[in-house]
């Protein structure tokens, strides 16, 4: 077996195996259910459902194939200690006949708010093999019924409830004499605390908070949480105005929602005096800017809800009586940047002993229009620590930092020393040396040993940091860059022979990772930060190749719903929406796409029951915008009956021409009703279905008519023909188009010609039209335009654009790298059994390529597939999980035998396994159960 396959593909599932087994012994069957899920999270979350879905992945020895769950026993209790030997007092399923361990609605007692819930599981293989118990996980209960919330929004005194109309230049506002203290103008971060006693032993103890825009919550002196930039990023409520903007669209939404956490602060109280505190930035909320709108001045709401072992209960809940005052953070805004005066710092304002007698009552806020809605979605963290690379001493006494990687995050100070007033100052370079990418930010000493220092309500993008005005030598222990976006677990692992694409691959991992933030993927994480619906939809395909991202999706698919317009079915550009954010149909369309592939994904079908009105609705909307030929107009009127260009794009960021509007336009309504007309199909609907059908085809037929040139045998350059060819051509027409592709590509020496939509089709198309050496041609590319221009220009990001960076990060252009997934490796979806049940291996091998890898961690489990040329043999090496089944279509390479041996013998012996189903020219197609598997053919 190939080097590679035994660590690579099948590392994962034996260390999830391994991490269970503690209580194992030898009687342990040959199942093991791991990775314990709730509502498609793993770590401990606030639900605020009443019958939470419950996931696990079972796992199995590497030699035993064809294993399967056949039964299940879930067991919850309401106390940890119960899981010792009590009996479960919440549910206990009995042992249940069943293959499913994805999304198992509970279905015991009824559950209690703010309660923290264990629970864990066993399986059994099909041979009734009994599994030990897993190890436990838990969630925790937020409000389940209406009225449950005391709490009241409160802030500042010294803010009103208006937000602020312009942002303040922080050059201008703050004051650098090195005797005066900061100016402490708005819009500084408040410090907000609350003094109680506890008199008895604490049972339980949960806190559910919320600080608008962004908040930290510290109990005694700790922050509690590793959570940033929190809550994630929604529509908070209402906004006047938005019909003016220079993109204005109806201000009318579904709804609005804001999201609060909630933690376990049990072992954070004392027995006696305690103190609760927070700190508030500006987030969104407060962030006037171009491409956004803010709704108000910052705000916090809190409530504790402590649980006595006497079986008594309380409620601390933020009110009037809580005191605040200013905080070192002089200055905060989203797109401006931060700075902290540590002169100005209330030492031990987090201490019960702290006197607060000279400290403000808060004093109360405006309730936000949007629903207080439990943070069911991953939050941002500091994900990676990145070392400096090298520290150079300019010309002008700064030190110029690179650390190697364009991150989104900041540069955390570890230790500084020198005189009070010394202000710090940190300039945040792209991966140009020269570009400023985001806001300033700067510290100001209070005279302190090793002090240290990170921002808290901003972020900043950058490869290097200019730093002005430090104390005395600069060395790598003074300092850290922090990569900061959503905890959103990269599953995927993709590995070729060719380096370039591992590179590729790597550059568009960074791009997104640095994009995701609150909960949503931006278009860039620097200039705009805009939530865009195109760019998200361009790319989700292959973020799901790449995270799990489950609980990242659900939530912005329900930003995606509460955005549209209820009367005419708009979907607006960004959701939530920014003002300022351009788009068109495309753009829309991403309330089809994301949700569509998610289901093939993740196998979760309620995100097709949440999404099919909204679906109906906006196709309403794109029929509405049709001439009577069925074609898409490309001029949209806004509701001020005038044309807006941001309403309007097609495609976009190509690198010669764009192809019409119109005819993307009518792609995507193509699209669109193709994707309602499969989801109709899989929620049972089969007369919409119909319906849906019909329209699509009827569209694919109207692009036909419209666009083809029969004299040139054409759709036309920078992706017409690519669209054509993916919604499906009679074979004399694309037998055409495929030789159309194939001509324009050779005028342009190799070269693809497609903006953001056309690319993410372009290598696929290719390869499903028998150009796949074509397409790994051109990935192949180090000119421009081309993915490979980018590595050799030492990019550490993708470009917004193939000759201009724009903003310099923009993971948009990733939708095209699927190829490297689904064609190249070849792992896909069925969509007949979505959720990976059923595995399509169909590699596209390129001779040249030694190998290629590919593995993600499914609804079942991890999933992975490597192809392989040896000195003797071509191998493909596959995985397949428990609860899935496969198909490999096992590539017939020149060169090779026909005969195909797995563990040395031949496919066509009889194998309860392995069953070859029958042959092509190309492939011998076949049949596979769970396990893992060495297939080959030897050299002629």
């Amino acid at each position: 077996m190939p080097r590679r396959f035994l660590v690579y593909l099948l590392s994962l599932p034996f260390l999830l195996l391994a991490s269970c087994s503690q209580n194992s012994t030898e009687n342990q069957g040959k199942i093991s259910p791991t990775r314990l899920s709730c509502e498609n999270l793993i770590e401990s979350v606030v639900i605020d459902t009443p019958r939470p879905r419950l996931s696990w992945i079972d796992v199995f020895d590497s030699h035993e194939k064809g294993i399967s769950q056949t039964a299940y026993r879930i067991q919850v209790f309401s106390s940890k200690d119960d899981l010792l030997g009590a009996e479960p007092d919440v549910w206990d399923s009995g042992k249940v006949v069943s293959s499913e361990s994805h999304l198992i609605p509970f279905e015991g007692n009824q559950l209690v708010s703010a309660q923290t819930y264990w629970w864990r599981i066993k399986v059994w293989d099909q041979y009734d093999n009994e599994s030990e118990w897993s190890q436990s996980s838990q969630w925790i209960t937020g409000y389940l019924t209406d009225n449950e919330w005391e709490a009241s929004w409160i802030g500042v005194p010294w803010q009103s409830d208006e937000p602020l109309p312009d942002p303040i230049n922080p050059r201008e506002s703050l004051n650098t004499d090195s005797n005066t203290p900061i100016i402490q103008s708005p819009p500084a971060a408040p410090l907000l605390r609350k003094a109680f006693e506890i008199t008895k032993p604490v049972e339980e103890a949960i806190a559910f908070v919320s600080g608008l825009g962004y908040f930290e919550f510290y109990m005694n002196g700790d922050k509690i949480g590793d959570d940033v930039l929190i809550p994630n990023q929604t529509d908070y409520g209402f906004r006047p105005d938005l019909e003016i903007d220079r993109v204005p669209i109806e201000n009318k939404f579904n709804g609005f929602r804001v999201m609060y956490l909630g933690y376990d602060i049990t072992s954070n109280l004392n027995q006696g005096p305690n103190v609760v505190g927070a700190m508030l930035g500006n987030g969104f909320y407060n962030a006037p800017k171009t491409w956004t709108a803010s709704y108000g001045t910052p705000k916090f709401i809190g409530q504790i809800h402590i649980r006595y072992k006497d079986g008594t209960e309380e409620v601390i809940h933020s009110d009037t009586d809580w005191k605040v005052e200013k905080g070192p953070i002089v200055y905060d805004l989203l797109y401006e940047g931060e700075h902290y005066d540590a002169r100005l710092e209330q030492k031990g304002w987090l201490e019960s002993n702290f006197n607060d007698d000279s400290w403000k009552n808060a004093v109360l806020r405006k309730t936000p229009e949007g629903d207080l809605v439990a943070h069911t979605s991953p939050t941002d963290k500091v994900m990676e620590v990145l070392e400096p690379l090298s520290i150079e001493k300019m010309e002008n006494g700064n030190f110029l930092v690179d650390f190697g990687e364009e991150i989104s995050g900041w540069m955390r100070i570890n230790k500084v020393s020198g005189e009070a007033g010394r202000k710090v100052d940190l300039r945040y370079l792209s991966n140009d040396k020269i570009s400023e990418t985001t806001g300033s930010n700067s510290y100001v000493l209070d005279g302190s040993i090793d002090a240290s220092y990170a921002a808290r309500f901003s972020w900043f993008v950058f490869r290097y940091v200019e730093i002005q005005n430090w104390p005395g030598s600069l060395s790598k222990e003074d300092i850290q860059a922090e990569a900061v976006y959503s905890n959103v677990e990269t599953t995927g692992k993709f590995e070729t022979s060719n380096s370039l694409f591992n590179k590729i691959n790597q550059l568009w991992w960074r791009s997104q990772t640095d994009n995701m933030h609150g909960g949503i993927a931006s278009d860039c994480p620097n200039r705009e930060r805009s939530p865009y619906t195109g760019d998200g939809q361009v790319a989700c395909v292959t973020v799901m190749h790449n995270f799990d991202a489950r609980g990242f999706y659900s939530k912005w698919i329900d930003d995606i719903l509460l955005s549209q317009n209820p009367e005419s079915g708009y979907v607006p550009n960004s959701a939530p929406w920014q003002p300022g954010s351009g788009g068109g149909p495309a753009w829309g369309a991403a309330i089809h796409i994301i949700p569509w592939e998610y289901y093939l994904h993740y196998g979760d079908k309620s995100i097709l029951e949440r999404s099919y009105s909204g679906m109906k609705d906006y196709v309403t909307y794109m029929l509405d915008w049709t001439n009577t030929n069925g074609i898409m107009k490309s001029e949209r009127v806004g509701h001020r009956n005038q044309p807006f260009r941001w309403l309007n794009l097609g495609d976009w960021a190509q690198p010669f021409e764009l192809p019409k509007d119109e005819l993307v336009h009518t792609f995507y309504l193509w699209r669109s009703l193709d994707i309602t007309a499969k989801s109709a199909t899989a929620l049972g609907l089969s007369e919409e279905s119909k319906h849906y059908s019909s329209l699509a085809e009827k569209t694919k037929n109207a692009f036909q008519d419209e666009f083809y040139d029969p004299i040139n045998k054409t759709f036309g350059k920078y992706g017409g023909n690519i669209f054509a060819l993916y919604m499906g051509l009679d074979s004399e027409v694309k037998a055409e188009i495929v030789n159309r592709i194939t001509e324009n590509l050779l005028e342009r020496e190799g070269h693809l010609d497609t903006g953001i939509f056309g690319t993410q089709f372009f290598f696929e198309v290719l390869a499903d039209n028998g150009l796949n050496d074509l397409a790994y041609s051109v990935m192949n590319k180090k000119t421009q335009p081309s993915y490979g221009w980018w590595v050799e220009n030492g990019n550490t990001t993708f470009w917004e654009h193939w000759f201009r960076p724009g903003s310099g990060n923009h993971p948009m252009f990733g939708g095209g790298i699927s190829w490297f997934y689904r064609k190249l490796a070849g792992m896909n979806t069925d969509p007949k059994a979505p959720g990976y049940r059923n595995i399509i291996f169909k590699p596209q091998v390129i001779k040249g390529l030694d190998y290629v890898s590919y593995s993600n961690l499914t609804p079942q489990g991890t999933a992975g597939i490597e192809w392989s040329f040896t000195d003797e043999s071509f191998e493909v090496n596959l995985q397949v999980p428990s609860g899935s089944k496969a198909q490999l279509y096992f590539p017939l390479v020149e060169g090779f035998t026909k005969t195909v041996l797995e563990n040395s013998n031949s496919i066509e012996a009889n194998n309860e396994f392995v069953r070859l189903v029958s042959s092509t020219e190309d492939y011998h197609i076949i049949e596979i159960s769970s396990g893992n598997y060495n297939f080959k053919t030897l050299k002629l």
